[in-house]
């Protein structure tokens, strides 16, 4: 395990330059980045206080395992969730996905079926209609896609997806986890 790189690599999602985590570990800029390179090892006491700042555990630190990323997702890794009363079905794609910053989703909504109201939050959300017609509800106005169309919008108002088609509607939705 290369732990220099492993440093760096969680000072970078930590969103940390080295002066900001040198800071708030009583280090140097210079001593970071030279434990980033492998050109100096820290004490005990030294490296423990590094992952608490950067938020992971020695365990988590050293569990190659989870360090690997995953990147394809099959059928199988799927949750499915149904909403008979409201009319719509969600095929979550990544599994806990509502812990990272994306959520991809495959939403589908039988006729006059709706997703459930959101209130206004700083999220984003990409769909791209794959089957029939929605209706996006954004605050007071409406916006009408068809398949083939994509939608896009910033969720700062409540918001809501409904079946606009006399059939079944099926969406790939990508919200982001970001809250007010």
């Amino acid at each position: 395990m290369d732990i220099g790189k492993q440093l760096k690599n969680l000072r970078i999602q930590k969103d940390l330059t080295q002066e900001e985590l040198g800071e708030r570990t009583d280090l140097t800029k210079g001593y970071i980045s030279q434990l980033e390179r492998n050109l100096s090892s820290p004490s005990m006491e030294t490296f423990f206080s590094i992952l608490e700042v950067l938020g992971v555990t020695p365990k988590e630190f050293f569990d190659e395992k989870k360090q690997r990323q995953r990147v394809v997702y099959t059928a199988e890794d799927y949750t499915i969730y149904t909403d008979e009363e409201k009319g719509y079905l969600i095929d979550w794609l990544i599994p806990d996905s509502n812990e990272n910053e994306m959520e991809p989703i495959i939403l589908t909504l039988e006729e006059n079926g709706s997703y459930k109201e959101f209130e206004p939050s700083l999220s984003e959300t990409f769909a791209f209609v794959l089957e029939g017609e929605v209706c996006v509800e954004l605050g007071l106005t409406r916006y009408f896609a068809k398949k083939g169309e994509s939608i896009y919008y910033q969720a700062t108002k409540a918001h809501q997806i409904k079946n606009n088609f006399n059939g079944r509607s099926r969406l790939l939705l990508v919200a982001t986890n970001s809250y007010l």
